[in-house]
């Protein structure tokens, strides 16, 4: 996969792509990163990448000419003349685990990130293929959220996780959030870790997970139960 993030603020995006989970996609999994500076696409010598919005109003605008330049050089790397381009924004469809795992089939993703107002109509009307939300609030720019974005999907390529077990069994995988997990010591402060864990039985312990996760979900949750099962309740005792 190769996935170029365009910004106006490209130090921001570097700094994460090279550490943690980033990282090991890039050296376990051959995840490629471009991030492109949006001032390089511009042409005076100010390499001024705002205006202010047509009509008036406070803020200001991303203009379009550097957004499809740079379209027009991701068009010839590709090979493409649709690349599909992800446009964060608190109006787009929201960002969820199904998501993640279907942006994470593709062979390239391209991700614009706005900033101060948003950008101009045009570059979302003929360059954008996806406006996605991370939920209902508004950030600075576009940034966090493509790297969010980015993290969320580069789990599911299976060399990435050191267990790729372990994102099976994150919250949303199956619709159940994780249940209560824990580690040593297996006693501190008069907290000990519950008796199952240490019994050895691998089926027990697998059930008792499934409840705890079931349980959870039901008590924080329950929509995710709902639209799973299409029912109000669990109908058992698990609550």
């Amino acid at each position: 996969m190769k996935i170029f993030v365009i910004t106006a603020f490209p130090g921001m995006v570097r700094a994460c792509l090279s550490e943690s989970m980033f990282k090991k996609a890039f050296e376990k999994a051959g995840v490629m990163y471009e991030v492109w500076d949006l001032r390089d696409f511009t042409r005076d010598k100010h390499k001024q990448v705002d205006d202010t919005p047509y009509g008036g109003g406070a803020g200001m605008v991303l203009k379009p000419e550097p957004f499809f330049r740079a379209h027009d050089r991701l068009k010839k790397i590709l090979g493409k003349s649709k690349p599909r381009v992800i446009y964060p924004s608190p109006q787009g469809i929201v960002f969820d685990h199904a998501l993640s795992k279907e942006l994470a089939k593709e062979s390239d993703l391209t991700f614009f990130c706005g900033h101060y107002k948003g950008v101009d109509e045009r570059v979302i009307e003929n360059l954008v293929t996806d406006e996605i939300s991370i939920g209902d609030f508004i950030v600075t720019g576009g940034e966090l959220p493509a790297l969010m974005m980015i993290d969320a999907l580069i789990r599911h390529i299976p060399e990435v996780l050191h267990s790729y077990e372990s994102a099976e069994t994150d919250s949303f995988a199956d619709d159940l959030l994780e249940g209560p997990i824990y580690t040593h010591p297996q006693k501190y402060r008069e907290m000990s870790v519950p008796e199952i864990l240490l019994s050895g039985n691998h089926k027990k312990i697998a059930e008792w997970r499934h409840e705890q996760r079931i349980k959870r979900t039901y008590q924080r949750r329950s929509d995710l139960l709902n639209s799973k099962t299409g029912k109000n309740d669990l109908g058992g005792n698990n609550g």
